[in-house]
């Protein structure tokens, strides 16, 4: 068999091939829910239409793996994009952010998009899987991308050619359609088969199906205080003229950039002033405000601003951590695993937690506790506390937003702030940033400075960060009565410096080198800032990168 190449498959499978076969030929897979969307090829991310010249090892991927479910993602975002071009021509589609399981967009035409269009476009995308037209990767130079992306109106395209620093670009053909897309999308439509298409005014909600289930499409959940934070972040935008990622590289090429970076901490500041504003308005009947979100979204920075803004109110804020009320060690509850859970609501001492919230409320004295990470035991200081006139309590933790956590107080006494960075930044009018992206980083930076954890160590338990705020915050958040955006919209191109260095240490035979690799491609887009010195020290950003009031360094 001269001339074959051989392939190398899970489960010890070892096959030859002729030269030029391609991915899919040599998987023999179909395109039912659960299939293989794309693959690994020799170590690095290939789309199932790659052609193989050499020998190589296969890893199919398919929904389940994160990777798997961008290519869906991503591939169903060019279903929407050319029916939309088929349905209602000279509309353009802009992809906006994650909202319910889903991506809400907008669709930009001569007249506002009712629910007929929307039936009619879904239809469309349906007819354009049963036809299963093919999806081309076909690679062309700088120039010949700048005239399509002219001859389509594109100018977000066009912005951000200027600083895609590669002679040639990877662009996708189906039928006379072309796009670019950052990432693999599958071969052909016919792959795409579940999805549904909702109207969201002014724009659309697209579901599709997620890796805990994916062969269905979750029921759609209304998060109206969600949306409207996201409404308010794009007007920020708006603001500081900042539509996406190249504008953002102009700002920071024609030194712009200070200004940026001071008028969105004013931003942030002026924000924090009215919750704050807010608290005072009801301080008469709220003594407890309790900060939640996921990691890395600026929890510990938000609550001692915010503290600041109460004490200028006249107000006595006082923290309570909620690590001090874990349960002894022995008493932790375990997971799936057998393995501590210490994520879970259990594994606080909710009565004693309670027992002293009532007493505080009441006028009481309370004895303050310790937890004792070392001995996993809780201590008691000899410390003691009573709330005054003017005192609130500032409670910050994954489980502020759960009822459970405070059952015993009135709720009229409590104040639930929801944080998180929810970037409206994308890379253009097609390619959204996903808000995980910016929490990832951040944590990637704030772990090697503070924790002494390299990048490959928080991506490979990145996983497990994300099962716990699907579980115990992302359920409760519109239980806040207030949200709080702690993106700030330049600083990916202050933390591309900082983690570029870490992420390319990750080798290559890591399990964390596909994401470290695709992290990199994401921070390319970005043009580095080096004005560090006019960032404020109580800026959210200075958690991460150094240099916060609020943190001993």
């Amino acid at each position: 068999m001269a001339g074959k190449i051989i392939v190398r498959l899970p489960d010890n499978v070892v096959k030859k091939f002729n030269p030029g076969t391609s991915v899919l030929e040599v998987l023999g897979t179909g395109k039912e829910p659960g299939e293989p969307l794309v693959a690994i090829v020799n170590g690095e991310v290939a789309e199932l239409s790659k052609k193989l010249y050499q020998n190589a090892t296969i890893q199919p991927v398919t929904i389940n793996s994160p990777l798997g479910f961008r290519t869906y993602e991503k591939s169903l975002c060019f279903l929407l994009i050319k029916a939309v071009n088929e349905v209602l021509s000279g509309a353009r589609v802009t992809i906006e952010h994650s909202l319910s399981k889903g991506l809400y967009g907008e669709i930009h035409y001569n007249r506002k998009i009712n629910e007929k269009d929307i039936e009619l476009i879904k239809e469309k995308m349906k007819e354009i899987v049963s036809k299963d037209e093919k999806i081309e990767k076909i690679k062309m130079s700088k120039e010949e991308c700048k005239r399509i992306f002219k001859s389509y109106g594109m100018k977000d395209r066009l912005r951000l050619l200027k600083y895609i620093e590669l002679d040639y670009i990877n662009m996708y053909k189906c039928g006379n359609l072309y796009d670019y897309f950052y990432g693999p999308l599958v071969p052909s439509m016919g792959y795409l088969n579940l999805f549904d298409l909702k109207l969201y005014a002014p724009g659309f909600i697209l579901m599709y199906p997620h890796p805990e289930d994916p062969e269905t499409i979750a029921p759609y959940k209304d998060l109206p205080k969600l949306a409207k934070v996201f409404r308010e972040t794009e007007k920020w935008a708006r603001i500081l003229d900042i539509a996406d990622v190249a504008s953002l590289n102009d700002k920071v090429s024609s030194e712009e950039i200070n200004d940026i970076i001071l008028v969105n901490e004013a931003l942030h500041e002026k924000r924090i002033a009215k919750i704050a504003d807010k608290i005072y308005e009801n301080k008469d009947r709220i003594k407890i405000v309790l900060i939640a979100g996921p990691s890395s979204s600026g929890k510990t920075t938000f609550a001692n601003r915010l503290s600041i803004q109460l004490k200028v109110l006249g107000l006595k804020p006082y923290p309570i951590s909620l690590d001090d009320y874990f349960v002894d060690r022995e008493y932790t509850p375990l997971d799936e695993k057998g393995e501590y859970d210490f994520e879970s609501i259990n594994a606080l001492d909710l009565e004693l937690f309670n027992k002293h919230l009532m007493s505080l409320l009441n006028g009481d004295e309370i004895e303050l506790v310790r937890y004792n990470f070392i001995t996993g035991h809780r201590e008691w200081t000899g410390k003691k506390y009573k709330m005054g006139d003017n005192s609130v309590l500032i409670i910050e933790g994954i489980h502020g937003l759960n009822e459970t956590l405070t059952s015993s107080i009135p709720k009229e006494n409590k104040f639930k702030i929801y944080i998180s960075a929810l970037t409206q930044l994308n890379i253009d009018n097609h390619n959204r940033i996903p808000t995980t992206d910016v929490r990832k980083l951040r944590r990637i930076v704030r772990d090697y400075n503070y924790r002494g954890r390299s990048a490959e160590k928080t991506i490979t338990t990145w996983h497990k960060v994300r099962e716990g705020e699907e579980k115990n915050i992302f359920p409760f958040q519109e239980e806040a009565d207030t949200m709080f955006n702690s993106t700030l919209v330049y600083e990916m191109s202050i933390l591309k410096k900082y983690a570029e260095p870490l992420l390319r240490e990750i080798p290559k035979d890591s399990p964390a080198y596909i994401e470290a690799k695709r992290l990199l491609i994401l921070l390319r887009y970005f043009k580095t800032a080096n004005e560090e010195k006019v960032i404020p020290n109580n800026s959210i950003i200075r958690e991460f990168i150094g240099g916060s009031v609020f943190h001993e360094e």
